[in-house]
Protein backbone atom coordinates (compact mmCIF):
# COMPACT_ATOMS: atom_id res chain seq x y z
CA UNK A 1 0.00 0.00 0.00
CA UNK A 2 1.41 3.49 -1.03
CA UNK A 3 1.30 5.94 1.74
CA UNK A 4 1.22 9.53 1.14
CA UNK A 5 1.48 12.40 3.05
CA UNK A 6 -0.75 15.36 1.94
CA UNK A 7 0.61 19.07 2.69
CA UNK A 8 -2.11 21.38 2.40
CA UNK A 9 -1.57 25.16 1.75
CA UNK A 10 -1.81 28.30 -0.05
CA UNK A 11 2.36 28.25 -0.73
CA UNK A 12 1.91 32.28 -1.90
CA UNK A 13 4.92 31.62 -2.52
CA UNK A 14 6.20 28.55 -1.24
CA UNK A 15 9.53 28.88 0.39
CA UNK A 16 12.31 26.49 1.87
CA UNK A 17 10.20 26.25 5.46
CA UNK A 18 7.79 24.29 3.15
CA UNK A 19 10.79 22.48 1.53
CA UNK A 20 12.34 21.97 4.61
CA UNK A 21 9.52 20.31 6.61
CA UNK A 22 8.37 18.29 3.46
CA UNK A 23 11.36 16.53 2.62
CA UNK A 24 12.47 15.88 6.76
CA UNK A 25 8.80 14.30 6.97
CA UNK A 26 9.22 12.61 3.61
CA UNK A 27 12.76 11.41 5.11
CA UNK A 28 11.58 10.59 8.83
CA UNK A 29 8.31 8.53 8.40
CA UNK A 30 7.22 5.86 6.54
CA UNK A 31 5.82 7.80 4.25
CA UNK A 32 6.62 6.99 0.35
CA UNK A 33 5.84 10.66 -1.16
CA UNK A 34 4.42 13.98 0.31
CA UNK A 35 1.49 15.92 -2.06
CA UNK A 36 1.60 19.60 -1.87
CA UNK A 37 -2.30 20.26 -2.23
CA UNK A 38 -2.37 23.61 -3.92
CA UNK A 39 -5.59 24.74 -2.55
CA UNK A 40 -7.36 27.83 -4.37
CA UNK A 41 -9.01 29.01 -1.34
CA UNK A 42 -8.20 28.24 2.23
CA UNK A 43 -11.91 28.68 3.91
CA UNK A 44 -10.43 30.00 7.26
CA UNK A 45 -8.20 32.47 4.79
CA UNK A 46 -9.32 35.96 3.15
CA UNK A 47 -6.23 36.67 1.12
CA UNK A 48 -6.48 39.81 -2.14
CA UNK A 49 -2.46 39.09 -2.75
CA UNK A 50 -3.01 35.29 -3.49
CA UNK A 51 -1.53 34.22 -6.86
CA UNK A 52 -3.57 32.72 -9.17
CA UNK A 53 -3.18 28.64 -8.25
CA UNK A 54 -1.67 27.90 -11.47
CA UNK A 55 1.10 30.33 -10.98
CA UNK A 56 1.62 29.22 -7.13
CA UNK A 57 1.90 25.50 -8.56
CA UNK A 58 4.19 26.47 -10.94
CA UNK A 59 6.44 27.95 -7.95
CA UNK A 60 6.27 24.64 -6.76
CA UNK A 61 7.14 22.51 -9.79
CA UNK A 62 10.51 24.83 -9.50
CA UNK A 63 11.06 24.41 -6.42
CA UNK A 64 10.55 20.61 -6.33
CA UNK A 65 12.69 20.10 -9.70
CA UNK A 66 14.14 16.63 -9.53
CA UNK A 67 12.93 15.54 -6.30
CA UNK A 68 11.56 11.89 -6.46
CA UNK A 69 9.43 11.99 -2.97
CA UNK A 70 7.88 15.21 -3.28
CA UNK A 71 5.69 16.35 -5.91
CA UNK A 72 2.51 19.26 -6.36
CA UNK A 73 -0.92 18.33 -6.91
CA UNK A 74 -3.83 19.89 -8.58
CA UNK A 75 -6.22 17.59 -7.17
CA UNK A 76 -8.22 20.68 -5.45
CA UNK A 77 -8.40 22.41 -8.79
CA UNK A 78 -11.70 20.58 -9.75
CA UNK A 79 -13.47 20.47 -6.43
CA UNK A 80 -15.72 23.57 -5.29
CA UNK A 81 -14.17 26.44 -3.66
CA UNK A 82 -13.84 27.26 -0.66
CA UNK A 83 -11.13 23.82 -0.49
CA UNK A 84 -12.28 21.78 2.40
CA UNK A 85 -9.35 18.78 3.48
CA UNK A 86 -11.85 16.25 4.08
CA UNK A 87 -14.02 17.01 1.14
CA UNK A 88 -10.14 16.51 -0.91
CA UNK A 89 -9.37 13.26 1.15
CA UNK A 90 -12.76 11.62 0.68
CA UNK A 91 -12.51 12.61 -3.32
CA UNK A 92 -8.91 11.14 -3.18
CA UNK A 93 -9.76 8.14 -1.38
CA UNK A 94 -12.43 7.40 -4.37
CA UNK A 95 -10.00 8.03 -7.12
CA UNK A 96 -6.57 6.29 -5.17
CA UNK A 97 -8.29 3.69 -3.18
CA UNK A 98 -5.45 1.33 -2.22
CA UNK A 99 -3.48 4.69 -0.92
CA UNK A 100 -3.39 5.34 2.25
CA UNK A 101 -3.30 9.11 3.26
CA UNK A 102 -2.11 11.65 6.17
CA UNK A 103 -2.49 14.97 6.43
CA UNK A 104 0.38 17.63 7.36
CA UNK A 105 -0.32 20.33 9.31
CA UNK A 106 1.38 22.76 11.28
CA UNK A 107 1.32 23.68 15.05
CA UNK A 108 -0.88 26.76 14.26
CA UNK A 109 -3.14 24.90 11.69
CA UNK A 110 -3.81 22.25 15.41
CA UNK A 111 -4.98 25.30 17.34
CA UNK A 112 -8.15 25.93 14.55
CA UNK A 113 -8.53 21.97 13.68
CA UNK A 114 -12.43 22.35 15.60
CA UNK A 115 -13.07 24.93 13.12
CA UNK A 116 -12.20 22.11 10.32
CA UNK A 117 -15.07 20.93 8.52
CA UNK A 118 -15.80 17.62 10.16
CA UNK A 119 -12.77 17.57 12.09
CA UNK A 120 -13.62 14.74 14.28
CA UNK A 121 -14.24 12.52 10.83
CA UNK A 122 -10.55 13.64 9.50
CA UNK A 123 -9.27 12.66 13.01
CA UNK A 124 -10.99 9.34 12.95
CA UNK A 125 -9.73 7.88 9.98
CA UNK A 126 -7.02 9.79 8.92
CA UNK A 127 -3.46 10.09 10.73
CA UNK A 128 -2.77 13.93 10.97
CA UNK A 129 1.03 14.40 11.34
CA UNK A 130 1.61 18.22 13.34
CA UNK A 131 4.98 19.98 13.28
CA UNK A 132 5.99 22.80 15.41
CA UNK A 133 5.77 26.46 14.17
CA UNK A 134 7.70 28.95 16.26
CA UNK A 135 4.73 30.81 18.19
CA UNK A 136 2.26 28.33 18.06
CA UNK A 137 2.97 25.77 20.64
CA UNK A 138 -0.07 23.28 20.73
CA UNK A 139 -1.46 20.75 22.69
CA UNK A 140 -2.51 17.07 21.30
CA UNK A 141 -6.01 16.20 22.62
CA UNK A 142 -7.52 14.88 19.66
CA UNK A 143 -5.83 11.37 20.54
CA UNK A 144 -3.72 8.68 19.25
CA UNK A 145 -3.80 9.60 15.32
CA UNK A 146 -2.58 13.36 15.93
CA UNK A 147 1.31 12.94 15.81
CA UNK A 148 3.47 15.69 16.76
CA UNK A 149 7.23 16.12 14.80
CA UNK A 150 10.08 17.19 15.81
CA UNK A 151 10.65 18.81 11.81
CA UNK A 152 13.35 21.80 11.86
CA UNK A 153 12.16 25.01 12.98
CA UNK A 154 12.15 27.87 10.57
CA UNK A 155 10.92 31.10 11.25
CA UNK A 156 9.68 31.89 7.82
CA UNK A 157 6.05 32.56 6.50
CA UNK A 158 4.45 33.49 2.73
CA UNK A 159 3.20 37.08 4.87
CA UNK A 160 7.03 37.91 5.23
CA UNK A 161 8.06 36.96 1.80
CA UNK A 162 5.42 38.91 0.24
CA UNK A 163 5.69 42.22 2.14
CA UNK A 164 9.79 42.00 1.49
CA UNK A 165 8.93 41.56 -2.46
CA UNK A 166 6.65 44.87 -1.97
CA UNK A 167 8.93 47.05 -0.43
CA UNK A 168 12.22 45.77 -2.52
CA UNK A 169 13.79 43.74 -0.07
CA UNK A 170 15.72 40.58 -1.12
CA UNK A 171 14.37 36.83 -0.62
CA UNK A 172 17.41 35.21 -1.52
CA UNK A 173 17.28 32.55 0.52
CA UNK A 174 13.99 32.32 1.74
CA UNK A 175 12.79 30.85 -1.39
CA UNK A 176 15.07 28.48 -3.67
CA UNK A 177 17.07 30.54 -6.40
CA UNK A 178 14.99 29.05 -9.45
CA UNK A 179 12.02 30.42 -7.37
CA UNK A 180 13.07 33.85 -6.65
CA UNK A 181 13.95 34.40 -10.31
CA UNK A 182 10.64 33.28 -11.38
CA UNK A 183 8.68 35.58 -9.02
CA UNK A 184 11.16 38.60 -10.01
CA UNK A 185 10.55 37.81 -14.00
CA UNK A 186 6.94 37.85 -13.59
CA UNK A 187 6.63 40.70 -11.24
CA UNK A 188 4.94 38.81 -8.63
CA UNK A 189 3.52 40.16 -4.98
CA UNK A 190 4.73 43.71 -6.63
Amino acid sequence: MKRIGLYFGSFNPVHVGHLIIANYIANNTDLNQIWFIVSPQNPLKINSNLLNKYQRKNLIDIALDGENKLRSSTIEFSLPIPSYTIDTLTYLKEKYPTYLFSVIIGSDSLQNFPKWKNYQLLIKNYQILVYERPSFKSENTFGENVIKLKAPLLDISSTQIRKMIKNGHSIRFLVPDAVKEEIERNRYYK
